[in-house]
């Protein structure tokens, strides 16, 4: 097991990449805290089928990522609990697909608020504890809209790009403390955001692709999860495409 008896935190969990990492990660012998806007019964009882089936521990924790005042909360909270964090995933991101005459100040706002401000700040506040540790690896989930100029993705593009440029500049910082910073760039992959493309524009990208297929969640989980582990232990600095060979 990779992971066996670390702790490691990871954003957005109720669905998509973020659930397929809790399993994976689970799996793999990790304790999680596991983020999702509200921790309601639903997604604490999935979190505990979860836990009891791999016997990890999995802590619930429920709150709006653009919330500073409720992040800090949740950050209290693990810092009150004193585990060792071994790793970030801040994977909580939202899409919307418009051209760029067509955005309005609302939306662009509001991706960079969820895509880069609250992640800046979450990983200021985990990246602390990381440092009394010496101790750390931080994985960001970017876009290749963050290199590739798609249209109708020119705020969701910016905000990933934005995302991808922290993670070069806090590796460089945080490295000789033992701290790696590393940047996933998932291409087309079968997530909620897919359905808000329209069909032809997603069979005209796949065919763009050496695979000719979309990505899966568990596909990006599987690169994370090695981002985490020790596995990748010279690594860090770096954005990671995984797009199919997108063209």
């Amino acid at each position: 097991m990779l992971m066996q008896g670390k702790n490691v935190i990871i954003t957005g969990c109720r669905r998509g990449m973020g659930l397929e990492m809790v399993k994976l990660f689970a799996a793999n012998g990790a304790n999680i805290y596991a983020h999702a806007r509200q921790a309601d019964d639903a997604f604490t009882g999935q979190m505990s089928e979860i836990a009891d089936l791999h016997q990890v521990n999995i802590w619930p924790l429920g709150f709006d990522i653009t919330d500073t005042a409720a992040m800090k909360t949740a950050v209290k909270q693990i810092m009150a609990d004193k585990r060792p964090i071994d790793a970030l995933i801040n994977n909580a991101g939202v899409a919307c697909n418009s051209l760029f005459q067509m955005t309005s100040e609302t939306q662009l706002r509001t991706q960079f608020e969820v895509n880069f401000f609250s992640v800046f700040l979450f990983t200021q506040y985990i990246s602390k504890l990381m440092l009394r540790q010496q101790r750390g690896s931080i994985i960001n989930i970017a876009s290749t809209a963050a290199e590739d100029g798609n249209p109708g993705k020119a705020a969701y593009g910016a905000s990933k790009a934005a995302l991808v440029a922290m993670t070069a500049s806090i590796a460089a910082e945080l490295g000789e403390k033992g701290i790696r910073a590393n940047a996933i760039a998932p291409g087309i992959t079968e997530t909620d955001m897919l359905q808000t493309i329209p069909a032809e524009v997603v069979e005209e990208a796949k065919k763009r692709t050496d695979l000719r297929r979309a990505g899966s969640p568990s596909e990006i989980a599987q690169l994370a999860l090695f981002l985490a582990s020790d596995l990748s232990s010279y690594i860090t600095g770096q954005t990671i495409r995984v797009d199919g060979g997108l063209k």
